[in-house]
């Protein structure tokens, strides 16, 4: 099974900490934030994953040249972008990483979660849809990309920070798809997944509700509220200190 962890990002919100330090190698509870997302993935079967790098990519290059050869039964491949391709475009870029007919998973490395990939695989193999994204119930609707489903779990409506949401159920940053999602791929290098894509994926992508811990370390104040709340310690217990 294969992952893209999107992880270029700048993460502007924690200065000063990521002045020196990426956003995806600050330390939660001393781990890597990318170590939690590697062991998780690691957990529920993925075996090979691509990490784009952008900002800082040395520390996060060498960090996972550490990781490779601990040998664990994940391999990461390092996707450096000059300039941000986006969201979309980082796929985009790589979609020969995948075989025609599989199911892989995309996951925005700013959240800290131990959701379960395996049941939300189960689950997307059992809706046959285009993708299937990870929902949370969020009380700041108007900041969120909102899904709103039908009875069977289908979206039928998506909106990025809408003036006045229908529901309550956001987009955690969390999906399981496959190559034809590249059918609605628009012609051009820098593509937002949120923007550029799921609304065009209505009708043919189901929700799936976390039941779980979620976080996204995006501000100052989210990434103090994980180090005291995160507790979920089922997985291996090695690690690669930044």
């Amino acid at each position: 099974m294969k992952a893209f962890l999107l992880a270029g990002g700048f993460g502007t919100r924690l200065k000063p900490l990521t002045d020196t330090t990426p956003k995806c190698l600050v330390p939660i509870n001393g781990v890597p934030l990318m170590e939690w997302w590697l062991r998780l993935l690691k957990k529920h079967g993925v075996t090979e994953v691509i990490v784009n790098t952008h900002y800082l990519y040395g520390q996060v290059r060498d960090y996972i040249q550490q990781y490779n050869q601990r040998d664990t039964g994940l391999r990461v491949i390092e996707f450096y972008e000059d300039t941000l391709l986006g969201s979309g475009g980082t796929i985009n870029a790589n979609r020969d990483f995948v075989e025609d007919g599989e199911d892989f998973f995309v996951c925005y490395a700013d959240n800290l979660t131990d959701i379960n990939l395996s049941e939300m695989m189960r689950v997307h193999k059992e809706k046959s849809g285009v993708l299937t994204m990870a929902l949370f119930h969020t009380n700041k609707p108007s900041q969120c990309g909102i899904a709103e489903l039908d009875s069977s779990g289908k979206i039928i409506e998506f909106i990025e920070k809408p003036e006045h949401p229908k529901s309550n159920l956001a987009n955690a940053g969390i999906y399981v798809t496959n190559k034809n999602v590249f059918e609605v791929f628009p012609k051009a290098e820098f593509i937002d997944f949120g923007k550029d894509i799921l609304p065009k994926l209505v009708d043919r992508m189901f929700g799936w509700s976390i039941d779980g811990y979620l976080i996204d370390i995006g501000t100052m104040d989210n990434y103090q509220r994980a180090q005291e709340e995160w507790k979920y310690n089922d997985y291996n217990k090695d690690t690669v200190s930044n």
